[in-house]
């Protein structure tokens, strides 16, 4: 049934009949991974984003300090929930419990989302936990190889505590270098399924974005994820612009009792490869989904718009298109919402 992927010492089946449903085409062109749709990556020409960095009259970062904030200790419990538990620790990284195992997606500890300590955009407040303090996990979830989403320290940290990575297609090249062994790593192509447990699957699906560090660009896939458990599933958008596979996605795997979407660094020329909050209402609308949990935001300074606005900005959305939204603080440890869960963390900072 389907086909084996070996680098992992686990099985990685394909999907044929989503294969067949979302499409998918040739997402390969030679060396350099390509968009379901097209899809413009070119941010903006030099020129214009010096002069709107120098003369933005908003708030891009928080004028008073944040923090710190402190991990829920439930979250910190040696054994995983059997019911669904999401603890965010900012920007794209959680840990997620469903069915006795924990998951950690895009795991970005750093200061700066940035190849160097000294420059690039930095935290606006430290992680709500140290690595050291961390619970057992059992399994770490990467949608890209950007430095937003993908932590060289905190990969080679956590070599040494975790067994099982999961990554898009050319990741696994970062893992590699940095000393991960290459049974330890799951590589997922669009519609592949990773088994996690009995009962508990991790499906890479489309995503519209792009990769790259340093110089290098798409040479490495980006995906989104479904993950179904027993009786849940949880769409795990990674850092995927708006599509119309989304209701693709949504048809295929859905409906969904929890999509995680992005809702921070959109502008207008970069319509593509960020949502934003409009966009992300209606990818959790076409996905089928029941509760939306907005990430990507709030953490790093990496758009034009005030640091606080998208978490405003998706709070009336939802109001007005009557989406249950669930919205944590730093650190705080839930249960899926019945209604909606806004705990408002940032309007304490200026």
């Amino acid at each position: 049934m389907g086909t084996s992927v070996t680098i992992s010492d686990r099985s990685i089946i394909t999907d044929e009949s989503a294969v067949n449903t979302v499409a998918l085409q040739s997402h390969i062109q030679g060396k350099r991974y390509q968009n379901p749709v097209p899809t413009s990556t070119a941010i903006t020409n030099m020129a214009t984003l010096m002069w709107r960095y120098l003369t933005y009259k908003g708030k891009r970062s928080p004028l008073t300090p944040m923090g710190p904030f402190h991990i829920s200790p439930a979250a910190l419990q040696p054994v995983a929930s059997e019911e669904l538990q999401l603890t965010w620790l900012g920007h794209s990284s959680y840990l997620l419990e469903l069915d006795g195992k924990r998951l950690i997606i895009d795991p970005v500890f750093a200061d700066r989302a940035s190849p160097f300590p000294f420059l690039g955009p930095r935290r606006f407040f430290a992680a709500p936990v140290q690595p050291s303090e961390l619970p057992s996990i059992d399994v770490v979830v990467l949608s890209h190889d950007h430095y937003d989403h993908l932590d060289r320290h905190m990969m080679r940290f956590l070599n040494h505590r975790v067994k099982q990575f999961v990554c898009p297609k050319g990741v696994e090249k970062h893992l590699l270098r940095w000393g991960i062994p290459a049974a330890h790593i799951a590589v997922l192509d669009w519609t592949e399924t990773f088994r996690i447990s009995d009962t508990l699957t991790l499906t890479a699906t489309p995503a519209r974005h792009f990769s790259g560090r340093w110089f290098d660009r798409n040479e490495t896939l980006w995906s989104s994820y479904v993950l179904k458990g027993r009786d849940k599933k949880v769409f795990i958008g990674g850092d995927s612009g708006y599509f119309d596979g989304f209701a693709e996605i949504g048809t295929t795997y859905g409906p969904f009792d929890l999509t995680i979407l992005e809702i921070g660094a959109y502008d207008v020329h970069w319509p593509d490869i960020h949502m934003g909050p409009e966009k992300a209402t209606q990818a959790h609308q076409a996905l089928k989904g029941k509760v939306m949990l907005p990430v990507h935001w709030g953490t790093f300074n990496l758009a034009f718009h005030d640091w606080n606005e998208p978490g405003e900005k998706i709070v009336q959305l939802a109001e007005e298109r009557h989406i249950t939204l669930w919205m944590p603080a730093p650190g705080e440890r839930g249960g899926l919402p019945e209604e909606s869960r806004i705990s408002y963390w940032w309007r304490a900072y200026k």
